[in-house]
């Protein structure tokens, strides 16, 4: 068996997906992209398929190295997105290959449903409350919301006090049978993230979500004392390596690898195996589409320390188009009473619509995220 050829295509709302075929007509799918910069990360791609075509698709852990060891430079958000996307493929066609599901190829599964959390809000958080109370009563058990819009980097007292409010009332309206995750998502700086925090600490959070860049983490330890409040981070960590530094501080609680930045199946199962002898949770992020989604389960499924699984279904990006409408089994993200169940279908699961697929890559897209800024006209972190 040989990879044939690699196909990527753009589509609505801000993915890029690849096609893989072999020489005996297995298709595999995946999705590389970092969200902004799709043209980048197909550019990549394009560069490695000279490594993939002509190669055997089984040989998942040589490809993997190949396209990481292979081109002397190596790591970081555009790369290790591009290696994702592929390897997800790779794992694709090996499931179909066998006749079985991926996560029966990383060792079997540990559970039979995986708990998912759903998004309320947008970027700028306000008037959250109800949209939070009608995730809760349509099944989910968890939600997450942004704490807060723009923060200088030392804030005022009401800009900290108007976003507790807000998370506040999120929590009155889902009650505390309900988990609520906060995502400062790297917007708040050192000096005021630990005085936020300790303000929610009464919110009885699931997490706070990058409390601080990823380029600081070296403030996480200080955070952990300060407040008793699961750190989560690692949207915007891209290898084992990355994170090795995390889990020597000993400051995180839950690890959030990307499955479509981080290195594709194959790492993210390693870096959550790391994760689990340090005694740290892993809940994969994802506001992607349904290959991403897909690939995040197929690892939740074999690795005993995930507790929880972002979707972007209905996520306030996803205008006009969703993605369950890339699938012809759309049933398979079915969510019931909070968790997903398990799929016994072959590879990833998911039956792409190849049709749609091809249509929509002629519309495209143009994502990017925007650029806040701060009054005094100086740029703040989105």
């Amino acid at each position: 068996m040989k990879i044939e050829k690699i196909e990527l295509f753009k589509v609505p709302p801000r993915w890029l997906f690849l096609k893989m075929t072999t020489d005996d007509g297995l298709e595999g799918w995946g999705e590389p992209v970092i969200e902004g910069k799709a043209d980048t990360v197909r550019a990549a791609v394009e560069e490695m398929a000279d490594q993939v075509i002509g190669k055997d698709p089984r040989r998942i852990e040589d490809i993997w190295q190949t396209l990481y060891r292979g081109g002397f430079y190596r790591g970081g958000p555009i790369l290790m997105s591009a290696i994702s996307g592929i390897d997800q493929a790779l794992w694709d066609i090996k499931g179909k290959a066998l006749g079985v599901p991926v996560y029966e190829l990383l060792g079997g599964a540990v559970r039979d449903k995986m708990k998912i959390y759903g998004w309320v809000g947008g970027d700028k958080p306000d008037q959250v409350a109800a949209q939070a109370r009608k995730r809760i009563e349509g099944g989910f058990l968890t939600v997450k919301m942004s704490a807060c819009a723009d923060m200088e980097w030392i804030d005022t007292p009401k800009k900290i006090r108007d976003a507790v409010e807000v998370i506040r009332s999120v929590r009155e309206a889902i009650g505390d049978h309900a988990g609520l995750g906060v995502d400062f998502h790297g917007r708040v700086h050192k000096g005021m993230a630990k005085w936020f925090m300790k303000e929610l600490e009464p919110m009885k959070l699931m997490f706070v979500e990058e409390p601080v860049l990823p380029e600081n983490n070296e403030a996480l330890p200080a955070l952990a004392q300060h407040c008793s409040i699961p750190i989560a981070t690692g949207e915007r960590m891209f290898s084992r390596w990355d994170f090795k530094k995390l889990f020597e501080q000993g400051a995180v609680a839950i690890i959030q690898p990307d499955l479509s930045h981080a290195g594709g199946i194959s790492e993210v199962k390693k870096i959550a195996s790391m994760a689990e002898a340090y005694d740290v949770a892993l809940a994969p992020h994802c506001p992607l589409g349904p290959i991403s989604l897909a690939s995040a389960l197929q690892v939740d499924f074999s690795c005993p320390n995930a507790i929880i699984q972002e979707s972007s279904i209905g996520i306030h990006y996803n205008q006009g188009i969703d993605l369950l409408d890339y699938l012809l089994n759309p049933e398979i993200f079915e969510m019931t009473n909070g968790y997903i169940p398990r799929t016994e279908l072959p590879g990833l699961g998911v039956l792409i619509d190849e049709k749609k697929v091809r249509e929509m890559a002629k519309q495209g897209h143009h994502w990017k995220n925007p650029v806040w800024r701060n009054p005094d006209g100086s740029i703040t972190e989105w």
